[in-house]
């Protein structure tokens, strides 16, 4: 895919991977929207500024009035409530939900007819190593996960549309999200231009780091690869 010819859409671009995002889309020529629930706070000059929240379907569907000419989705909005799977908030569980799944899920569904109608493209839904490995019991793992196999399968669904799904596996990166994380993080600056990079090469799966490759590799052996700890 040549970049320079593409009109993307990034959501949560108001800050984090999701402004680099937006940065890195321009710097390459595209024509950029950048979705925010608040669009006053995308400081990014060249970008156009879309008011969306992703958990709104009327915002999603005012947002595909606003956008006809999109030829690349980029699903990078995200939420980290902490809550417990079990005895955290049922509610914050849902939001974390309603925004990897369901949000993302309504974005394609009100995206992909119109990239469709535009002569094809693609989709990139940003999702985790947490897409494919437990830490702790938050749903945000759960909730990537659940978008991972939504990516899955509407990669298929829409690949006779002429639209790729592709899907980017990152670890921590610094972000607010990650603040309190005490790990080795990427810049997000560096993970957009992995994926942009992926996108450009017309890849279905993007890692993005040393430790998706692992996670992604121990998969092969298994429930005690992954998790070895449940059998000392």
């Amino acid at each position: 895919m040549d970049i320079s010819k593409q009109v993307a859409l990034v959501t949560g671009a108001n800050r984090g991977l999701g402004h680099h995002l937006a940065n890195e889309l321009l710097s390459r020529g595209a024509k950029v929207y950048a979705g925010a629930r608040d669009s006053k706070t995308i400081q990014l000059p060249g970008v156009i500024p879309v008011q969306l929240d992703i958990t709104d379907s009327q915002s999603v569907a005012e947002a595909a009035r606003a956008v006809p000419d999109l030829t690349l989705l980029i699903n990078n909005a995200g939420s980290h409530t902490g809550a417990s799977l079990l005895d955290g908030d049922i509610d914050q569980i849902r939001l974390d939900m309603d925004t990897h799944f369901f949000g993302t899920l309504s974005m394609i569904r009100a995206f992909a007819p119109i990239i469709e109608k535009n002569g094809g493209g693609s989709i990139l839904n940003i999702l985790s190593t947490l897409s494919w490995f437990s830490v702790g019991v938050t749903a945000y793992p759960a909730a990537k996960s659940a978008e991972w196999n939504m990516t899955n399968t509407l990669r298929l669904a829409l690949a006779e549309k002429n639209i790729r799904v592709a899907g980017l596996h990152v670890a921590y990166m610094d972000t607010d999200m990650t603040a309190n994380v005490k790990a080795p993080k990427a810049s997000p600056a560096d993970i957009a231009r992995i994926a942009i990079d992926g996108i450009a090469a017309d890849s279905y799966e993007i890692i993005a780091d040393d430790w998706s490759r692992k996670v992604q590799r121990d998969f092969a052996g298994g429930i005690q690869a992954v998790y070895p700890q449940l059998f000392q």
